[in-house]
C-alpha cells in the first residue's frame, strides 16, 4: 500500500507499523500510538487525515449492512470514523493491538493474531496469551488475561450449535462457547499460537507438554501413616468377639410363667393402632377442608386471570396499531431518503 504525502507530513517522529486499505484511494495507517485516517479528495470532500489516539478507554463496534462504525471514548471526549464492511476485522485486530500494546499489556514485538466476537464476549488471541473481555462494549479495561506459561490444557467440547473453547489455567477450567460457524476459525488461530508459543505440531502433544502433575507426592508413604485404622494400629475395637460371646452366654432365659408378657404386648400394640387409625382419620379430614379452599382459591384466581388477559389482549391490539402506523410512516420517510439520495448523485 502507497503512503499519501499528507500522511507522511502527519507522522512526526512515528513510523507507519501497519496499514488497511479502504477502497479507492482511502486508508488508514497505524503509529505506535495514533490511527491515521486518509480520506482522498471527492467530490462531496477534499483529501484529508484525521488522528484517533490509541490510548482510549473504551470502543465500541457498530456494524451496519455496508460500513461498520468505530466509536473511541477517552477520559474527555469520544471519536468516531466509519470504515468499510469488508475491512471490519483487520482494521479492529489492529486497534485493539494497538490499545493493548500502549497499555503495556503485550510485549513491544508481539502481535495479535486474531479478534472474535460473539455476542458480548469478544475473544483477543495473540502471540504469548490469550485475552477475554466480556461486555456491551466490545473493549475496554475490564478483561481476563491468560498467559500461555499458565496455560495447562486446550480442549474442545462440539456441540449443535456453539462450541465450547476449554482453557485451563492452573489446573482450572475456563469455558468460552462459539458459534459453530466461526468455531473453527477460533480453533485453529488459538491452536497455532499456542503450537507455536510451545513448539509443538498437536493438540494431544501439546496438552501432553503442559499438563499439571496431579499425583499425590505422599503418595509412596506407608500404610501406617493413612487415616484409616490398621489391623495393627493398637487400637482395640469397643466391642470384641470374646465380649459379645460373654454377653450371650450371661443373657437370661425367659421363664415360663411369663409367657403371658406377650399378651400384654400384644394388647398394648393394638391400642397404638387404633389410636393411630382415629389420628389419620382426622387428618383425611382436614386435608379434605384443605383442598375445598385451595379450589375455591383457584377459582377467584382464574376468574381473575381471565380479566387480566382480556386487558392485555386489549393493550396489545392498540400496540400493533401504532406500530403498523409507524411502519408506514418510516417506509415514507425511507422513499424520501432515497429520492433524495438519488437526485444528489444525478447532481455530481
Amino acid at each position: 500500500m502507497d503512503v499519501p504525502d499528507l500522511v507522511r507530513q502527519s507522522l512526526g517522529d512515528e513510523e507507519i507499523q501497519a496499514g488497511v486499505s479502504l477502497g479507492d484511494d482511502d486508508a488508514i495507517c497505524f503509529t505506535p500510538t495514533r490511527s491515521l485516517v486518509y480520506r482522498s479528495e471527492g467530490l462531496l470532500s477534499d483529501e484529508g487525515v484525521s488522528e484517533y489516539a490509541h490510548d482510549f478507554e473504551r470502543l465500541a463496534v457498530s456494524e451496519g449492512r455496508r460500513k461498520t462504525k468505530y466509536t473511541m471514548t477517552y477520559v474527555d471526549r469520544e471519536e468516531k470514523f466509519t470504515v468499510p464492511g469488508n475491512r471490519t476485522d483487520p482494521v479492529l485486530e489492529r486497534l485493539v493491538e494497538s490499545n493493548l500494546r500502549i497499555e503495556g499489556v503485550l510485549d513491544d514485538d508481539e502481535s495479535v493474531t486474531g479478534v472474535f466476537r460473539f455476542s458480548e464476549l469478544t475473544l483477543v488471541v495473540a502471540q504469548q496469551r490469550v485475552l477475554k473481555h466480556v461486555g456491551s462494549y466490545t473493549w475496554d479495561g475490564d478483561f481476563e488475561v491468560y498467559d500461555y506459561d499458565d496455560v495447562t490444557g486446550l480442549h474442545f467440547e462440539d456441540g449443535s450449535v456453539a462450541t465450547a473453547v476449554v482453557i485451563e489455567a492452573g489446573g482450572r477450567p475456563e469455558r468460552i462457547k462459539a458459534p459453530n460457524e466461526q468455531a473453527g476459525v477460533v480453533r485453529r488461530t488459538l491452536q497455532e499460537a499456542l503450537f507455536d508459543y510451545h513448539e509443538v505440531d498437536s493438540l494431544d502433544a501439546l496438552n501432553r507438554k503442559i499438563a499439571v502433575e496431579t499425583e499425590d507426592p505422599n503418595a509412596d508413604e506407608s500404610d501406617d501413616h493413612s487415616s484409616g485404622l490398621g489391623l495393627d494400629s493398637g487400637i482395640d475395637p469397643l466391642v470384641s468377639d470374646s465380649d459379645d460371646d460373654e454377653a450371650a452366654e450371661s443373657e437370661p432365659e425367659p421363664a415360663a410363667g411369663q409367657s403371658g408378657g406377650g399378651t400384654a404386648s400384644t394388647s398394648a400394640r393394638e391400642r397404638d393402632s387404633s389410636a393411630g387409625q382415629s389420628t389419620q382419620t382426622a387428618a383425611s379430614t382436614v386435608d379434605l377442608e384443605s383442598a375445598a379452599d385451595a379450589a375455591s382459591t383457584a377459582a377467584e384466581s382464574t376468574a381473575a386471570s381471565s380479566d387480566d388477559l382480556d386487558a392485555v389482549t386489549d393493550q396489545l391490539e392498540e400496540l400493533t396499531a401504532a406500530v403498523e402506523q409507524q411502519n408506514e410512516l418510516l417506509e415514507q420517510q425511507q422513499r424520501t431518503v432515497k429520492q433524495l439520495i438519488e437526485e444528489l448523485r444525478r447532481g455530481r
